[in-house]
């Protein structure tokens, strides 16, 4: 049996040298060394061998297994040398050659018109807050000074809050609700107890609203002015600064009575018209844009004073103005975007986006 043993590692060794694919190699493993092999088959007869027999037949048993292990090995190494070796013939590379660039990407426009926007309020004192944007019906509605029959409080014009039982979802501060609006923050911010407030909030809303000018979901800046001295001309400041810092130094901005429930007295912010400069004419005919040399931004005012009493303050010493806009309204304004549909902002076509 030793003898056997013996010349099967001779046998191995001498395959193995000629051996020359790896594919060759693993049929000879398993040939050899398998559950099933050779070996294996030899080794079968120590069970017929006495004690002593054992012992020796036991150590050559291992000497040329180790043998024929060492001798894979070796053959494996050579194989791989030889195939790293083609390979470099038949893949030559020149590392002195440019590599391909990764493509990079950007923030998207509404980010973009989000930092900008943030940036210049910052310029003003004014602190970015993140509220809610999953909201009680008390901040949206309540504390805004909206009564429980307005129109906005109704299901066709928020989305409500459903449990899996299919009911409204309630608590200690009404109906559960998606923000229709970030003025949601105001009362909240009030609450924190940091006084003077210039609060610049930036969040998504929600409404039931689609076509070329509105989206379900939209983004809204709300900015909050709360001081003990707070005044329609400091509000008129902060919309020029804006307008001018946002749209360029020739824009223009002008107060127009309205009214919100949140806001005593209210006004709509209107913007000069960036294609015919205010003027309502391009060329003696009718500007196509803005008809008489005005562009709707969005709402702002002096804050009512049942707000600010639902803030905790008392409206004979404190008072404050506040302003919420579109982000991408306001953007779309901007001269030379040329948008004419806010839907396409969120289609996410790449060959729109990678315009900007």
């Amino acid at each position: 049996m030793e003898n056997e043993l013996r010349q099967l590692l001779a046998e191995a060794q001498a395959k193995l040298s000629a051996v020359d694919t790896m594919a060759d190699l693993e049929v000879a493993r398993i040939e050899i060394l398998g559950r099933k092999g050779k070996l294996a088959e030899l080794l079968k007869g120590l069970a017929a061998l006495s004690i002593e027999e054992k012992k020796v037949i036991g150590a050559v048993a291992n000497e040329v297994k180790t043998g024929i292990e060492k001798a894979f090995m070796e053959a494996e190494s050579r194989l791989s040398v030889a195939a790293a070796s083609a390979k470099n013939e038949s893949e030559w590379l020149d590392v002195t050659l440019p590599g391909i660039a990764p493509e990079v990407g950007h923030a998207h426009l509404t980010t973009q018109a989000i930092e900008d926007i943030t940036n210049i309020f910052a310029h003003l004192g004014f602190v970015r807050s993140r509220h809610p944007e999953v909201d009680w019906d008390y901040y949206a509605f309540e504390a805004m000074n909206m009564p429980s029959d307005h129109p906005a409080r109704d299901d066709w014009e928020t989305f409500f809050v459903r449990g899996e039982n299919g009911e409204v979802k309630t608590g200690a501060k009404g109906k559960m609700l998606l923000t229709p609006h970030t003025s949601n923050g105001q009362v909240r911010e009030m609450e924190k107890g940091v006084f003077p407030i210039r609060m610049i909030s930036i969040g998504k809303c929600f409404r039931r609203q689609a076509d070329v000018r509105h989206l379900p979901m939209f983004h809204q800046f709300e900015g909050l002015v709360i001081d003990k001295k707070a005044s329609v001309t400091e509000l008129k400041g902060v919309c020029d600064y804006f307008a001018k810092s946002y749209f360029g130094p020739d824009r223009v901005t002008r107060l127009r009575p309205y009214h919100f429930r949140f806001t005593e007295p209210s006004f709509e912010l209107d913007i000069s018209c960036s294609v015919c400069g205010g003027t309502g004419k391009v060329d003696e005919v009718k500007c196509k844009l803005c008809k008489e040399g005005w562009l709707e931004l969005g709402g702002a005012g002096m804050v009512h004073p049942n707000v600010i009493k639902a803030g905790g303050l008392d409206p004979d010493e404190y008072s404050g103005f506040a302003f919420g806009w579109g982000v991408e309204r306001t953007m779309m304004m901007r001269a030379g975007l040329n948008i004419d549909d806010i839907r396409i902002l969120y289609k996410n076509d790449l060959r729109f986006i990678r315009q900007f």
